[in-house]
C-alpha cells in the first residue's frame, strides 16, 4: 500500500499520537455542536495553537452524524507546487500520528474523469492544508473514514462546484473546504476584512471572495457556487485571528468556520 507521510507533524501539531489525541479532542470538547448535520464545513489549517479552536468549532458540528458519514471530501489550496485545475492523490493513504486514512477509490476514479482534474501526488506531498484536517476527522468520525484530499489551484467556480456535485451524491458524504481568511494585517484591519469575507460566504457571493481575502478562495468559490445551485444554508460559528491565541497583534491571520445545511 502506497501511503503520504505526514508532513507537518510536530510543526503544525503534536507528531505525539497520544498527545494529539488529547488535544483534538480538547478542541472538540470546548466548542459547541448545534445538533444540525452539516453537508459541508469549511475550516481553518494554520497550527493548531493558533486556528485550532476554530476549527474544532467546525468539526464539532460532525457528532450529530458521526454513525451515518462514510466518505469525506477535503479541498484545499496548494501552497508549494504551482496548479492550474485539481489534483487527488494516486497514494492509497494519507499517514498521521492517530493512523493512516484511506483514499477513497469510488471518489478518487470519479473526480478523475472529470475536465481539469489530474492524478498527481507532488502538489500533496508537502502539503498542510489537508492533513491538518485528518486528526479532527479521525477523532470526530473514527479512524476509518475514506476520504479524498483534492488540491485547488487556478480554475473557475463552476469547475469546483460540478466536482462536487459529482461527489456529494448523499447524507453520507460531506465535503470539508480548507482555507484562512486574511494574511498578516494588523487586528483591526484583519478583523474588518473577515468580517466583510464572513459576510460574502454567508450570502454565498463568489465574486467577493478574492485571493487576499482567502489562501483557499478556489476551493472556497466553488464551495458556495454549489452551495448557491443546491440551496443550502451558510452558517457562521466562530471568527478569530491568530492574535485571539497570543500571536502579534501587528501581523496576524484570520480563521473562520462555517457550517452549510441543506
Amino acid at each position: 500500500m502506497a501511503v503520504r507521510p505526514a508532513a507537518v507533524a510536530d510543526r503544525f501539531y503534536p507528531a505525539d499520537p497520544g498527545v494529539l489525541a488529547s488535544r483534538v479532542d480538547g478542541l472538540l470538547a470546548d466548542a459547541r455542536p448545534t445538533g444540525r448535520r452539516p453537508a459541508a464545513l469549511i475550516a481553518p489549517h494554520a497550527g493548531y495553537r493558533y486556528s485550532g479552536a476554530v476549527a474544532g468549532s467546525a468539526y464539532a458540528q460532525l457528532a450529530a452524524c458521526r454513525a451515518d458519514v462514510t466518505r469525506v471530501v477535503v479541498l484545499g489550496p496548494a501552497h508549494y507546487v504551482p496548479l492550474t485545475g485539481s489534483a487527488v492523490p494516486n497514494v492509497d493513504a494519507f499517514a498521521t500520528p492517530l493512523g493512516p486514512v484511506p483514499i477513497d477509490p469510488w471518489a478518487r476514479q470519479t473526480a478523475a474523469e472529470l475536465p481539469g482534474v489530474t492524478v498527481d501526488d507532488r502538489p500533496h506531498a508537502p502539503e498542510h492544508a489537508i492533513e491538518t484536517q485528518l486528526p479532527f476527522l479521525i477523532r470526530t468520525l473514527g479512524p476509518d473514514i475514506p476520504m479524498l484530499p483534492v488540491l485547488v489551484g487556478a480554475t473557475e467556480p463552476a469547475t469546483v462546484a460540478r466536482l462536487l456535485a459529482a461527489l456529494l451524491t448523499g447524507p453520507e458524504t460531506v465535503a470539508v473546504v480548507s482555507t484562512d481568511l486574511s494574511h498578516y494585517l494588523d487586528q483591526p484591519t484583519a478583523r474588518e476584512r473577515d468580517t466583510r469575507t464572513a459576510t460574502a460566504i454567508l450570502a454565498r457571493d463568489t465574486q467577493a471572495i478574492t485571493s487576499d481575502a482567502a489562501c483557499g478562495c478556489q476551493a472556497l468559490r466553488g464551495l458556495l457556487r454549489h452551495a448557491a445551485e443546491c440551496d443550502m444554508h451558510v452558517e457562521l460559528l466562530r471568527l478569530a485571528t491568530s492574535a485571539d491565541a497570543g500571536a502579534d497583534p501587528a501581523r496576524v491571520v484570520g480563521y473562520g468556520a462555517f457550517m452549510l445545511t441543506p
